[in-house]
């Protein structure tokens, strides 16, 4: 890629640029970006500056144009109104160490298990039961945060769909 934009050095979109330029020169300027993505030049370049937010369809352009489905993620649990509240951003490493981590929050799937039929057996969540009622809510996004990012690095790296 040609000059690094300094001002730009640390937007994810930027970055996410960067990193795909390394692999299809195209994405090395602004203006071959923005038109593969299918968006004006000036306002990739307002985006990559952190002068405006992009519109949800713009950072699906960018993923798809990039290989980088972890955009999607990172905006739905950073700049998106709604998912700011509900989404959690992931960590997106190799294969081996997400493969790990699936399977370490599994772990206690079956004690998990017991404690909600315990639980729910008698329809309601008793001022007692709350406290291990919150740990099945814990382990439950544990376990949907490590499928997530088995997720996205799977559509990254073999080319899966959503």
């Amino acid at each position: 890629m040609g000059k690094k934009a300094t001002k730009a050095a640390d937007n994810m979109y930027y970055l996410a640029r960067s990193q795909a330029a390394e692999e299809n020169p195209d994405f090395s300027s602004r203006e071959k970006a923005a038109e593969i993505i299918g968006i004006d030049r000036t306002r990739l370049a307002r985006i990559e500056l952190d002068t405006i937010s992009p519109y949800p369809e713009e950072v699906k352009a960018m993923a798809e144009a990039y290989n980088t489905p972890e955009l999607c993620n990172s905006y739905c649990a950073r700049e998106c109104p709604i998912g700011r509240n509900s989404v959690s951003e992931v960590t997106i490493d190799d294969f081996d160490r997400l493969a790990l981590k699936v399977l370490g929050s599994l772990k206690d799937i079956d004690a998990l298990r017991a404690s909600l039929i315990a639980i729910s057996e008698d329809g309601v969540i008793e001022e007692n039961e709350r406290p291990a009622f919150q740990k099945i809510l814990d382990s439950l996004q544990k376990i949907s945060n490590n499928a997530n990012a088995l997720r996205i690095w799977a559509m990254k790296n073999i080319r899966l769909k959503q």
